[in-house]
């Protein structure tokens, strides 16, 4: 258990330091003039993609997330059920960490407010994503099963 808290936990902090360095970048970026229009035909499709991609994928990932790990609560393997929930958690983390990420990037580089509030959507979602053993144990009920 706590190899795998270890691991989610250090990919989770990752995702922020990758926010702060795509924050960097995307500020230099803007600084030396690389924009984006985000009037044109290309920046009404970027930002209305990216806000699609977060609108649809939190809940999306989210639920199906919240659905596999009822199915391998059920599990007898207690190590089998943390594999998995290791794999869809890294998987998890991704989606939910590329929304936040792009939503930071294009903000700099459409100068648009819609893409900071996704990437503050996207962060809110992430902070929930947070592991910790207390979530790992509840969600796959590995607590009751040691008491049995």
């Amino acid at each position: 258990m706590k190899q795998v808290l270890k691991k989610l936990t250090l990919i989770y902090y990752l995702i922020y330091i990758a926010a702060v360095l795509v924050a960097l970048l995307g500020f230099q970026l803007h600084r030396s003039g690389v924009i984006f229009d985000s009037q044109s035909e290309a920046g009404i499709i970027i930002s209305s993609v990216l806000i699609i991609l977060i609108i649809g994928s939190i809940p999306i990932t989210l639920s199906v997330f919240n659905k596999k790990t009822k199915k391998w609560a059920v599990e007898e393997d207690v190590s089998k059920k943390l594999d998995l929930y290791s794999k869809a958690s890294v998987i998890r983390l991704i989606i939910i960490g590329s929304g936040f990420l792009l939503g930071m990037l294009f903000f700099f580089l459409m100068n648009l407010q819609s893409m900071i509030f996704c990437a503050g959507i996207s962060a809110i979602a992430l902070f929930f994503c947070k592991p910790t053993e207390a979530k790992i144990i509840s969600e796959l009920q590995i607590e009751e099963e040691n008491n049995e």
